[in-house]
C-alpha cells in the first residue's frame, strides 16, 4: 500500500507545476480573464458557485449510477450468453461492432424525443456508452481459458456452469475489471452528453448555460467537476478491483 501511494507523487507534483505554470503565464501576459481565467480564478468560482455545482451534480451522479449499473448488469447478462452459446454470440456480436460506429450524437437527440427530456434518455445514453467496453472485455476474459483445459473438464464429466463458475468466470475478471474502468471514464461524459442535448439540471446544463454567458471561470469550474466525478468513479473501480483480485495488486508490488 506505501508503493501504491508514493507512485502517484510524480503526477501530483507534475499537475501543480502546470498550474503554476498557466497562472504565471495568464497573470505575466494580462490575458483577458473571459478568455483564459486563471486557476486560482476557476477555484474562486467554483467556491462561490458551490452549492449550485453541487445540485447539478447530484443529477448527474443519479443518471450516471444508474446507467452504469445497467450496462453492468446487461454486459453481464449477454456475455454470459453468448460465451455459453456461440451461434448467439455469432448472430449478435456483429452488431455489437456495428453498434460502435453509430455517432452517439447522432443517437442522442433521437432517445430524448422517443424518452422526453427526463432522466431515463440520459440513463440509457450512459448504459449505451458503457455496454460495449465491459461486454467485449468480459467476452474476451471468459473466452481466455485454455480450450484443452476446457475439454479435459468436459472429459470429466463437469457441466457448462461448472466450467463457466470454476474456471472462466475467475479468468475473466482482471479484463472485466479493466472493461468496467474504461467504461468509468466515459459514462460521466455520456451524462453531460446527454444534459446538452435537452435536460432542466446537471453539469451538461451549467456548462452550457456557462459558456452561453461568456462566464469562462464557471465553464472550467464545471470541467473540474466533471473530470472530479469521472475519476472519483474510477477510483471506485480500482477499488473493487483490487478487493476482488488481491493476488493481482500482490502480484504487481511483488514485480516492482
Amino acid at each position: 500500500m506505501g508503493w501504491l501511494k508514493w507512485k502517484w507523487i510524480p503526477s501530483l507534483v507534475f499537475f501543480l507545476f502546470l498550474l503554476g505554470a498557466w497562472q504565471i503565464v495568464i497573470t505575466s501576459f494580462h490575458v483577458p480573464l473571459w478568455l483564459l481565467p486563471t486557476p486560482t480564478r476557476i477555484a474562486q468560482a467554483l467556491w462561490e458557485t458551490r452549492q449550485l455545482i453541487w445540485s447539478h451534480t447530484l443529477t448527474t451522479v443519479a443518471e450516471t449510477t444508474v446507467g452504469f449499473a445497467l450496462a453492468v448488469v446487461f454486459s453481464l447478462i449477454s456475455a454470459g450468453v453468448m460465451v455459453l452459446s456461440p451461434w448467439i454470440k455469432r448472430l449478435i456480436y456483429p452488431f455489437l461492432i456495428i453498434s460502435q460506429t453509430v455517432p452517439l450524437i447522432a443517437v442522442a437527440p433521437l432517445l430524448i424525443l422517443w424518452l422526453g427530456y427526463g432522466l431515463l434518455p440520459k440513463i440509457m445514453i450512459v448504459m449505451i456508452i458503457c455496454y460495449f467496453p465491459i461486454t467485449i472485455s468480459l467476452i474476451e476474459g471468459l473466452e481466455l481459458p485454455d480450450p484443452d483445459y476446457l475439454n479435459l473438464l468436459r472429459s470429466m464429466g463437469a457441466s457448462r456452469w461448472q466450467i463457466f463458475h470454476i474456471v472462466r468466470w475467475p479468468h475473466a475478471l482482471p479484463l472485466l475489471f479493466a472493461g468496467l474502468k474504461i467504461a468509468a471514464t466515459y459514462s460521466v461524459m455520456g451524462a453531460v452528453i446527454g444534459e446538452w442535448l435537452g435536460a432542466s439540471s446537471g453539469l451538461g446544463v451549467y456548462l452550457t448555460r456557462s459558456s452561453h454567458s461568456f462566464l469562462t471561470d464557471r465553464v472550467f469550474a464545471a470541467i473540474f467537476a466533471i473530470t472530479a466525478l469521472s475519476f472519483l468513479y474510477y477510483a471506485l473501480i480500482s477499488i473493487l478491483a483490487r478487493l476482488a483480485l488481491p493476488w493481482i495488486q500482490s502480484k504487481n508490488h511483488d514485480s516492482h
